[in-house]
């Protein structure tokens, strides 16, 4: 029996978007580090880019399951931007020094690493993204987002150093979080692809 089942074009919006999130990459890296990362203007600039990016991951992902628009260059170019984006967080927040290089090594170490293996499984074992790493995703956002932002900046007017130290702090909290999450979140996923692959070889 033939399959009659109409072929989804890769041209379309959720693809677009994501293709967007791969361009704005190297624009986010950029701003981030722009005067060594003590550009306010750029930095904020910066937060506007890593914002964006998070929002067009959500809003790409619901269109595509929503108008059945999923395809195979989504399905391995979107975990690709979003590696890209948060990727190059980790590291220019390393290089500004907002964040320790071991944490970065870690947790890019797990991430492509799942990526990799996910996409390299992809025809063979369905693994579907689980609610931790949903959570994880939350909290490695809302920690590089707002360590993003220049809250601890000398030129920041002084009514603003309050605050940006309790965001900096609560940002900080968040990536402990988000580093515990993902190193959970990596152990049960490749406990997941382990499992899977087993029954594969038993059938």
């Amino acid at each position: 029996m033939t399959d009659t089942t109409p072929r989804v074009s890769n041209v379309n919006l959720p693809n677009a978007l994501t293709t967007l999130r791969i361009l704005m990459v190297p624009f986010f890296g950029w701003a981030l580090l722009v005067d060594g990362g003590d550009s306010v203007l750029w930095r904020t600039v910066a937060f506007g880019l890593f914002a964006v990016a998070m929002i067009t991951d959500k809003i790409d992902g619901d269109i595509a399951r929503s108008r059945n628009l999923v395809t195979d260059f989504g399905k391995i170019a979107d975990p690709i931007a979003d590696k890209a984006i948060t990727g190059m967080a980790f590291i220019g927040l390393s290089v500004v020094g907002d964040i320790w290089w071991w944490v970065t090594i870690v947790v890019l170490l797990r991430e492509w690493s799942v990526t990799l293996l996910r996409l390299s499984v992809l025809k063979r074992v369905v693994i579907a993204a689980a609610d931790l790493g949903k959570i994880k995703t939350t909290f490695q956002a809302v920690a590089l987002g707002a360590l993003t932002l220049p809250l601890r900046d000398p030129d920041l007017p002084d009514w603003l150093h309050t605050p940006g130290d309790v965001v900096f702090y609560v940002a900080q909290a968040s990536l402990v979080v988000a580093v515990a999450l993902t190193l959970w979140s990596g152990w049960e996923f490749f406990r997941g692809v382990w499992r899977q692959r087993a029954e594969l070889r038993t059938r």
